[in-house]
């Protein structure tokens, strides 16, 4: 079963609430994208990426695809990173070969009539716990949106960017103290300061001083506290501070990665599988993380897509706690057939079915690209 074509659908529209990607007026900054075989049988996938950056990243990678093996998914991704070393190595080229490992897994998992799962090598669980991931408020406001996630059935909880580090540190303790008191203290709280954000201000010293005060509350783990390339830094703070250390989402390609496991830079590593390379390159980093017993939770600012290769990747993982789940998103809640119901003990089903296991509402996909819906597929 060959390849027959490729297709970016760019999503637009806002994302979440209050978030804006300085990249248009539209919002684009996913982009889903389809596999279709020569037999029929499609795949979709996709990427934390813009259409102006998949669009021709992909064209570029068409000669490479077209006409190569629909059913060889990790083969297949491999040689589009090989046979792009000059032109790729991450940034847009590798975001879109993630999009495409995706849809070929899809793909490959319909032909088989399995789930991704269970070809990556087998299922170790059947359900999974979804925190829900929320951007900061103000304390008062940020009661309100996390009663209103707890309304929607989540028992774990991420609440990042916003105010936080970027006025003082009574502001700091306020926002998560609010948090902490709206929860309760059984449930999770993870805190995400985003120090991948431009210009992040801030370093070791404060980023351990904040760990602190983080640790009065049970923070779960403090995410992003230093800048991205700031390896050094990550190193020492994991190792001083009284709350595990998260970060990852900004690496492409498990060569990126390895530096970070070998030298313990953080308690959990964050790929996002529609920017590391795919399934295929995430499944690799999570199994050399939990050799160095490093737990890999997925960084999941995503589309139904996204977290449906998140889930299928927790269930194949030997070690896995979480996955993110932004709410409320149109690009989740819009792209599904059926909503994803969360179980009264906070957990997640992963599917069962074949591929990413999940049916796409083709409306909502359109409403999102422009009219664009996905090719009926044979399987």
């Amino acid at each position: 079963m060959k390849i027959r074509d490729a297709r970016a659908l760019p999503l637009s529209g806002m994302p979440a609430d209050g978030w804006t990607s300085r990249f248009g007026a539209e919002e684009n900054i996913h982009t889903l994208i389809e596999i279709i075989s020569d037999d029929g049988v499609t795949g979709v996938g996709s990427v934390y990426s813009s259409g102006a950056q998949v669009v021709p990243a992909l064209e570029l990678l068409k000669p490479l695809l077209i006409g190569g093996s629909a059913v060889d998914p990790a083969a297949t991704s491999e040689r589009l990173h090989q046979q792009t070393f000059w032109q790729g190595r991450g940034g847009s080229v590798t975001h879109t070969i993630s999009g495409i490992d995706i849809a070929l897994w899809d793909l490959f998992g319909k032909v088989c009539r399995q789930p991704i799962s269970r070809l990556l090598g087998g299922r170790h669980r059947d359900r999974i716990r979804p925190y829900g991931s929320l951007l900061m408020r103000e304390p008062s406001e940020m009661k309100d949106r996390l009663h209103e996630a707890m309304g929607r059935g989540f028992r774990a909880f991420k609440i990042g960017w916003g105010p936080f580090g970027r006025h003082d540190a009574r502001t700091d303790r306020a926002i998560v103290a609010a948090a902490r008191d709206a929860i309760g203290p059984d449930a999770d709280l993870m805190v995400d300061a985003g120090g991948s954000d431009a210009f992040w201000q801030h370093g070791f010293k404060w980023a351990l001083g904040t760990a602190r005060m983080l640790a009065d509350y049970g923070v779960g783990w403090f995410e992003e506290p230093l800048r991205p390339d700031d390896l050094e830094g990550y190193v020492q703070l994991t190792a001083q501070s009284p709350v595990p250390i998260a970060a990852g989402e900004v690496l492409c390609r498990r060569q990126e990665f390895r530096t970070w496991i070998e030298r313990r830079a953080v308690d959990y590593l964050q790929p996002d599988v529609t920017r590391v390379g795919g399934m295929s390159e995430q499944h690799r980093i999570a199994q050399v993380a939990d050799d160095h017993a490093i737990t890999v939770i997925p960084h999941g600012w995503n589309t139904a897509v996204g977290l449906a290769a998140d889930l299928q990747l927790a269930a194949a993982a030997g070690s896995a706690r979480f996955v993110e789940y932004l709410t409320p998103a149109p690009y989740i809640d819009d792209l599904l057939e059926e909503p994803l119901a969360i179980n009264p003990d906070g957990t997640l089903a992963i599917p069962e079915a074949p591929g990413l296991g999940l049916r796409w509402d083709l409306d909502g996909i359109a409403r999102h690209s422009h009219g664009r819906t996905l090719t009926p597929s044979t399987l």
